[in-house]
């Protein structure tokens, strides 16, 4: 099975739940436990929050989601036009946070990480930052 959708959305915290829902329905039909459905959205949420927060320092923006399945892999792109990220190592670090005046973590990278199988960041300061994340539904049961 094949298929792609994407959402575009303004950077206000009250759409993360929508991407976390939108998420949840594109990849029901891959059939994914409550296990892999939990921790997509989480790493939705932890991506599209970072966007929301980081992306565009306190200004008005938009932030979109994109998803692809292909098989039993899906793939969810969300991309922001926003600052950019100075350091994208340094900001995948554990606990490292770019606004430790604000009561964050430092977690957002690692959660996306540790829940997905796989993540790559792409950033330039002033042009925005795209996050990519893949998911095997296992299917086994």
């Amino acid at each position: 099975m094949e298929n792609i959708m994407k959402l575009e959305f303004a950077n206000k915290s009250s759409n993360e739940n929508l991407a976390r829902l939108v998420a949840a329905a594109f990849v029901t039909p891959l059939d994914p436990t409550c296990e892999e459905l939990s921790e997509i959205k989480t790493a939705i949420s932890e991506a599209v929050t970072n966007a929301i927060i980081h992306g565009y320092e306190d200004s008005l923006g938009m932030v979109r989601l994109d998803g692809r399945i292909y098989g039993n892999i899906v793939e969810f792109t969300v991309s922001d036009k926003g600052c950019g990220i100075a350091d994208v190592a340094k900001a995948m670090e554990p606990l490292y946070t770019g606004k430790p005046d604000h009561e964050r973590s430092g977690l957002g990278f690692t959660i996306m990480e540790s829940f997905m199988d796989k993540i790559e960041v792409k950033s330039t300061l002033g042009i925005g930052t795209v996050v990519k994340m893949k998911k095997v539904i296992k299917n086994d049961r």
